[in-house]
């Protein structure tokens, strides 16, 4: 087991790359792919379980709040492209990586964001489709009106191939 995921070889392979990543970019301290929902599929091993499972809310957070402006200021569509969020000490860029999956990146104050966003594209062109959070299916009991559900999805499901 890695201790970045449930031990698959997807799961490896993902934390390779994105190990890769934070090798290939200057300043890059974490990386974590995390569901549209905020539920952290792979981290980087530098990053505690706890702090990525932060950094996943946070970072679905600042997407959604994204989808929002993009809804009511942009093209209508909802779509986003990337968010980035600028504090002391650091910066966290959020890109779009399939369907339902984002790449997180938290990187020094002095980080080129043309060299992270251009590394960040490249990781996601590698993964390609294969990358994506698949919706969460029913499995609970219903009770009146309310039906109860219960799922997680790993980094073995972002990266299973899609049937559709």
């Amino acid at each position: 087991m890695t201790g970045t995921g449930i031990g698959t070889t997807a799961d490896d392979r993902l934390t390779w790359l994105m190990e890769g990543l934070l090798e290939r970019t200057p300043g890059a301290r974490h990386a974590l792919v995390l569901s549209r929902d905020g539920l952290r599929l792979c981290r980087t091993p530098e990053l505690s379980v706890d702090r990525a499972d932060q950094l996943s809310a946070i970072a679905a957070g600042i997407q959604s709040l994204s989808h929002g402006a993009s809804m009511e200021f942009g093209d209508g569509s909802g779509g986003v492209r990337s968010a980035m969020a600028e504090f002391h000490g650091g910066v966290l860029f959020i890109v779009e990586a399939g369907e339902g999956a984002h790449l997180a990146l938290v990187t020094d104050e002095d980080a080129d964001p043309g060299l992270v966003g251009h590394n960040m594209s490249e990781l996601i062109e590698q993964l390609g489709e294969h990358l994506s959070a698949k919706p969460r299916h029913r499995t609970g009991a219903t009770t009146g009106a309310t039906t109860t559900t219960t799922t997680t999805p790993t980094a073995a499901t972002a990266l299973a191939p899609r049937t559709s």
